[in-house]
């Protein structure tokens, strides 16, 4: 019912930056929360950071400082610009929706988007 589009995944060296994308389209793209997270080999997914359709965001003490999260309602797209990037942040990133339609509550993921961050 919706499909989530990431983009912008890639291999960057400690202290970079890259910017990732991801749109939604569907039945349900008006998602109310978008967001982003990450799992790492071996890792449980884990929150990098979500935001509301009225704004207010989210984040992982572990990203806060070095990352921001940003939507645009209009193209039903969010982003995540990261700043200042460190091997750990290695992962594949998620983009994540989820809203209610009518009283049922629903969830989609993307396919992932892979971010290495080398030493």
């Amino acid at each position: 019912q919706v499909q989530l589009v990431e983009s912008g995944g890639g291999l960057v060296q400690a202290g970079g930056s890259l910017r990732l994308s991801c749109a939604a389209s569907g039945r349900f793209s008006n998602c109310r929360t978008m967001g982003w997270y990450r799992q790492a080999p071996g890792d449980q997914r884990e929150l990098v950071a979500t935001v509301t359709s009225g704004g207010p965001t989210n984040y992982a003490d572990s990203v806060k400082g070095r990352f921001t999260i940003s939507r645009d309602n209009a193209k039903n797209s969010v982003y995540v610009q990261m700043n200042s990037l460190k091997p750990e942040d290695t992962a594949v990133y998620y983009c994540y929706c989820s809203g209610v339609w009518g009283l049922r509550p629903y969830e989609y993921w993307g396919q992932g988007t892979q971010v290495t961050v080398s030493s």
